[in-house]
């Protein structure tokens, strides 16, 4: 046999075994759940010590200076051409409740970076006490005090150990807490769960469709009141897992709201839509015990968040709603990643250190000039909530022994 037969017969057995490898590699593929299957983010260089604790104190100090003097966050100003829906006063109401919540939880989170943040904490918490116990739905179809209700029930659990020693104003907490409860239960759909409009029947009891992430959201609150001994109706957990179970697709991204069941393929509800907000979906249901979410799906949608990053990203700080491509809102980037760094926290450590990486790179280098951070143009509000959200992310990448 000549040296060109010989050499032919190589690069075939070659080429054979080369196709016969990369079948095997699809055959393994397909045989994992969709959900641990994703695309692989570029590597990133791991950000210092001194990088991230230098955007965390800047955004406290932005949070110091943005507090209002009776100790909330936000405001009905800023308008624009096209302001979102928010019926006077009870929309605003909601949106300073939320805001403030969340710039209250940030603090306490990051309390170890700044001796400043006590007095914001005493203040807001002040407020908070104040005001939410009054916080209800705007009007008939406006449900967005669930938001406040939900985000508050975060702060207070927080602040409930942040006072850990002193029992009387645990208690005070507590009793707030479990009147938010009561009042989550209130608003609780028809169907479970919980939304945030409602433009059917106008009942007592809202017949909203209920949304992924705002049962997520709510999900969560319920899960750390929980801990801190809340008294949480085990029925009204149910009912919402139960929500995001009808909502989950095969692949683990979840559906904007019920009403999209019947169309699970649109734009909104593919992975490249869902990437915020499936995050919180999938981090709540592996909270509550949920077998349909593993260590291996989890990291393969923190996975998907850093490579398809730009999907979110060029949603954000658009002025209208669902304008951008897979029909993202800017409002779901920093949500969706706070989630998404909350998500990590469940992993082995081994597993999402490089993760952690990616999460501090996007949210470093979006930081401000004057310190803060937003998403979507939201009267006064945005750049509070924006900040407390990337506050609660950049926290959760520090990691001992850093540089």
């Amino acid at each position: 046999m000549s040296w060109r037969k010989r050499l032919g017969v190589r690069l075939s057995l070659a080429a054979f075994l080369a196709i016969g490898s990369a079948n095997l590699v699809v055959a393994q593929e397909l045989n994992r759940p969709q959900g641990e299957l994703g695309p692989e983010p570029k590597p990133v260089p791991a950000p210092s010590k001194l990088e991230l604790d230098s955007a965390i104190e800047r955004g406290i100090a932005f949070l110091e200076q943005s507090q209002n003097k009776d100790g909330s966050w936000g405001g009905p100003t800023l308008t624009k051409d096209l302001n979102i829906y928010a019926p006077t006063p009870g929309g605003h109401q909601a949106f300073r409740a939320g805001t403030t919540a969340l710039c209250v939880a940030a603090l306490v989170d990051c309390r170890d970076y700044s001796y400043r943040s006590d007095p914001m904490i005493e203040k807001g918490e002040e407020w908070l006490l104040k005001h939410l116990h009054d916080l209800r739905r705007a009007n008939q179809d406006a449900l967005y005090n669930v938001w406040g209700h939900a985000y508050g029930i975060e702060a207070l659990a927080r602040l409930h150990t942040y006072h850990d020693g002193d029992q009387e104003r645990q208690r005070a907490l507590l009793a707030e807490i479990q009147h938010q409860i009561d009042l989550l239960r209130r608003y609780e759909t028809t169907k479970g769960g919980w939304g945030y409009y409602d433009f059917h029947m106008h009942l007592q009891r809202p017949t909203a469709e209920p949304t992924s992430f705002t049962t997520a959201t709510v999900l969560y609150a319920l899960h750390r009141a929980r801990a801190i001994g809340a008294e949480v109706p085990q029925d009204l957990i149910d009912r919402g897992l139960e929500v995001l179970r009808r909502q989950q697709r095969p692949d683990l991204a979840y559906l904007y709201s019920e009403d999209m069941r019947t169309a699970p393929g649109f734009e909104v509800n593919k992975p490249g839509g869902s990437v915020g907000r499936s995050q919180a979906c999938n981090f709540v249901l592996r909270l509550y015990g949920d077998k349909s979410v593993s260590d291996a799906s989890m990291l393969a949608w923190a996975k998907r968040l850093y490579a398809r990053n730009l999907w979110l990203d060029i949603g954000r700080k658009r002025p209208v709603p669902h304008e951008s491509w897979f029909l993202v809102a800017g409002y779901f980037f920093y949500y969706g990643h706070y989630y998404a760094a909350l998500g990590l926290d469940e992993l082995p450590a081994e597993s999402r250190s490089g993760m952690q990486d990616q999460l501090a790179h996007v949210i470093i280098r979006l930081q401000e000039k004057d310190g803060s951070w937003w998403d979507y143009p939201l009267y006064n509000y945005h750049q509070p909530y924006g900040t407390g959200f990337a506050l609660m992310t950049l926290v959760r990448c520090v990691r001992d022994g850093s540089d």
